[in-house]
C-alpha cells in the first residue's frame, strides 16, 4: 500500500493548529461525563468538516458521521476524560484546574481523532461510512459501557471498530498490536472482618480482626500463585489495610481492598469465587463476621484476529508512517474492551517516547501528552480507513 500524500501533506500544513487544539484540551481537562467543553468544540469542528454530527451519547460522547459511496462501515474512537489528579509539569499548558489534569493522553487521543476526520474529509480515498467516536469517561467510569446502553451501535452499527493509545514505553514512530487478549479486566473488591474488641494484654478475651486480615491477605496470593495456569497472566493485588485505632487496642473491625486483573475471562470468574471463598473461610476460622463488596470493573480487552491481521498489514505498510511489532500484553485495563464485545476490532498502541529522554508513564503528575504523535496517528488511521473501505 501507498501513503496518501494528500493526506499527509495536510496534517503537515496544520500541525501547529493542532498542536494548540491539544494544548488548550490540556489547559482545560473535564473529568468523566464533564467534557461539555471538549465535546462542543470538537463537534463544532467536525460540522464544518461536513460530518453528521450527534451529540448526547453517554451523556457528554458524540459520534460524527461521514458518508461517502456505497461500502462498509467501520468506527474508529478517542477518550476524551482528564484524571482527578495535580498537575506537576510547570508547561504553559498545564492545567488551570486545581485537581484536574490530562494524565493519560486523552486530550491527544482527542486531538488525534479529530485531525483523523478533518483529514478524511479533506483528502479521504474510500468508499462506505465512517463513524468517528468521541467517548466520556474512560477513566473508571465506564463511559464506553454508558454510549452502549444510550444506542451507539444500534443508532451506527459498525462492521468493524478501531481505537489507540499513546505508550510512552514504545519510540515515537512504532505501532504495535496483537491478536486476543491484550489489556486486562478490572475489578475491585472490599472484604470487611468484624469480631470482638479488646485490650492488647488480653487477646484471649476478645476476636482479633487484624490477624485474620493479615493472614487472609497471604492465602489471597496463592490463588494466582497456585490456581492459575502460569501462562495466563492474573494479578490479584491487595492495596489498601485499614484496622484499628491505638497501640494498645484490639479492634472490633476493619478491611481489606485491592483489585484483580485477568487477561482470561474464565480465570476472572474463577478468581472471584475463590476470593470470596478465601474470605468466608477465614472469617469462619477466626469466628469472625465478614461482608464482601464486589465490584465488576472493565473486562479483558480481546483484539479481534481477523481485525488486527488487516491493521497489521497497513501499519507495516507504506501506507503508515510508523514501523510495526506485535504487542505485549499488559494488565492495565481499558473500557473500550466493552465496545470489542459488541463489535469486532482492535486496539493499536502508539508510541511516543523520544530519542534520550526519559519516558514518564501515563497517570504520572509529571506526564505530557507529545504533540507530535498527532499526525502521526492520523495519517495511520486513514490509512486504515482507506484499506477497510476500498474506494
Amino acid at each position: 500500500m501507498a501513503a496518501n500524500t494528500d493526506v499527509a501533506r495536510f496534517l503537515a500544513d496544520r500541525f501547529p493548529e493542532y498542536r494548540d487544539f491539544r494544548r488548550d484540551i490540556h489547559a482545560h481537562p473535564e473529568l468523566g461525563f464533564e467534557e461539555t467543553r471538549t465535546s462542543a468544540l470538537v463537534a463544532e469542528r467536525l460540522a464544518k468538516a461536513g460530518y453528521e454530527v450527534t451529540t448526547g451519547l453517554g451523556i457528554t460522547g458524540l459520534v460524527a458521521t461521514l458518508r461517502r459511496g456505497e461500502g462498509p462501515t467501520i468506527g474508529i474512537r478517542a477518550d476524551m476524560d482528564a484524571l482527578p489528579m495535580d498537575e506537576h509539569t510547570n508547561l504553559p499548558h498545564a492545567s488551570k484546574t486545581p485537581g484536574k489534569m490530562h494524565a493519560c493522553g486523552h486530550d491527544g487521543h482527542t486531538a488525534s481523532l479529530l485531525a483523523t476526520a478533518e483529514a478524511l474529509a479533506a483528502h479521504g480515498n474510500f468508499s462506505g461510512t465512517v463513524h468517528m467516536i468521541f467517548q466520556p469517561a474512560e477513566e473508571g467510569q465506564g463511559g464506553g459501557a454508558k454510549m452502549i446502553e444510550d444506542g451507539l451501535f444500534a443508532r451506527f452499527p459498525c462492521d468493524r471498530l478501531f481505537g489507540f493509545h499513546n505508550d510512552p514505553r514504545l519510540p515515537l514512530g512504532r505501532a504495535a498490536l496483537r491478536a486476543g487478549p491484550t489489556m486486562a479486566s478490572a475489578d475491585e473488591f472490599r472484604i470487611t472482618l468484624t469480631g470482638k474488641g479488646g485490650h492488647a494484654a488480653m487477646p484471649h478475651l476478645a476476636k482479633d480482626v487484624a490477624l485474620a486480615l493479615s493472614q487472609l491477605v497471604v492465602s489471597l496470593q496463592s490463588l494466582v500463585a497456585r490456581r492459575i495456569d502460569p501462562l495466563n497472566a492474573a494479578v490479584v493485588s491487595v492495596t489498601q489495610i485499614h484496622v484499628g485505632s491505638a497501640f494498645n487496642v484490639i479492634a472490633e473491625s476493619g478491611w481489606i481492598s485491592g483489585t484483580l486483573r485477568c487477561l482470561v475471562p474464565e480465570d476472572r470468574s474463577f478468581l472471584e469465587a475463590g476470593i470470596r471463598r478465601l474470605a468466608r473461610a477465614q472469617a469462619e476460622a477466626a469466628e469472625l463476621e465478614v461482608e464482601i463488596d464486589w465490584h465488576d470493573g472493565y473486562p479483558p480487552l480481546c483484539n479481534d484476529p481477523a481485525a488486527v491481521e488487516d491493521a497489521a498489514q497497513v501499519l507495516a505498510s507504506d501506507a503508515a508512517p510508523v514501523s510495526f511489532h506485535e504487542a505485549d500484553p499488559i494488565l492495565a485495563a481499558e473500557d473500550f474492551a466493552f465496545m470489542l464485545n459488541e463489535v469486532p476490532g482492535a486496539y493499536v498502541f502508539f508510541g511516543m517516547a523520544e530519542e534520550g529522554q526519559v519516558p514518564v508513564m501515563v497517570h504520572d503528575p509529571a506526564y505530557d501528552f507529545n504533540d507530535r504523535l498527532i499526525p502521526i496517528v492520523a495519517e495511520s488511521m486513514v490509512a486504515l480507513v482507506e484499506a477497510e473501505l476500498p474506494g
